[in-house]
């Protein structure tokens, strides 16, 4: 049994038995460190985005900033329900019980959701989203990150499905890494490039989605001029809505993510080392 694979079971083992009060507080933490993330991303990439000669260049801007959301939960300290579907692991060793995990993983998404959509609120009321000043596409970070809720709400169930399951194989790849490596710069560059690859490459994540999706939300409620300028970069407007971020989007993309995380990853690795 390699070192690294005895540590992520180890890992996940210790978090079925934080006491409630710890995966709430630690959970929130997390929706609110991939919400920055998700902030200060579409800041830096928002006018390469509204492009389509630099979309793909928007995509690696914003891929190289969002990273920071994860290293902040690593390093610092929190509980992400996406990198906490690699309990099966011990779940599968008969190490906790799947009453354990199931009370982490609703625990640990209610809490992610209350921390990631509090954060687009505040987000939303900070007046960030009205930078830059109003040039010839006036209000365009506001539209774009109205336009990327958009688009996340209009993906079909099985595209959303299978974009999380991507998503995830890569996340809780780069927590499996980081698990590993033995020093802090480890830890980063094992974190950054798994995260970096699922952001380019425009896979679903369920717990960055709580904050891009209520932050197109909020931001179209409480300025309705960030409407036009979606409309103008081609948004799909009709798509967005609560009901489609629960269940056009958060839904789908959740089960992929524990599929991406849980099989693709876990009980790969469990069948490969614990079944011989």
């Amino acid at each position: 049994m390699s070192e690294s694979y005895q540590l992520i079971s180890d890992f996940k083992t210790v978090k079925a038995g934080k006491p409630t009060v710890d995966l709430v507080l630690l959970g929130m933490l997390s929706g609110a460190y991939l919400s920055l993330a998700g902030a200060a991303s579409t800041m830096a990439a928002h006018n390469l985005l509204a492009n389509p000669e630099t979309f793909g260049l928007g995509r690696l801007v914003a891929a190289a900033i969002f990273p920071c959301g994860l290293i902040l939960v690593a390093i610092a300290g929190a509980e992400l329900f996406t990198g906490n579907t690699m309990m099966l692991l011990p779940l599968a060793q008969r190490r906790i019980t799947l009453f354990a995990m199931l009370r982490n993983w609703g625990i640990v998404y209610a809490a992610n959701l209350v921390g990631a959509v509090a954060m687009a609120l505040l987000v939303v009321l900070s007046g960030q989203l009205k930078l830059p000043p109003p040039g010839e596409l006036g209000d365009l970070l506001g539209g774009i990150t109205v336009t990327i809720a958009a688009i996340k709400c209009n993906l079909a169930f099985h595209e959303a499905f299978l974009l999380g399951i991507f998503c995830n194989w890569l996340v809780c790849l780069a927590v499996w890494m980081s698990i590993a490596a033995k020093d802090l710069a480890g830890k980063v560059l094992a974190i950054f490039f798994p995260i970096c690859a699922f952001v380019t490459a425009g896979f679903e994540h369920s717990i960055a989605n709580m904050y891009f999706i209520p932050a197109g939300l909020f931001a179209a409620q409480f300025n309705p001029e960030f409407i036009e300028t979606a409309r103008a970069v081609g948004a799909p407007m009709a798509a967005l809505s609560w009901q489609n971020f629960f269940l056009a989007n958060l839904l789908p993309v959740t089960l992929g993510n524990i599929i991406g995380g849980g099989i693709c990853v876990a009980m790969t690795y469990w069948y490969v080392q614990d079944t011989k």
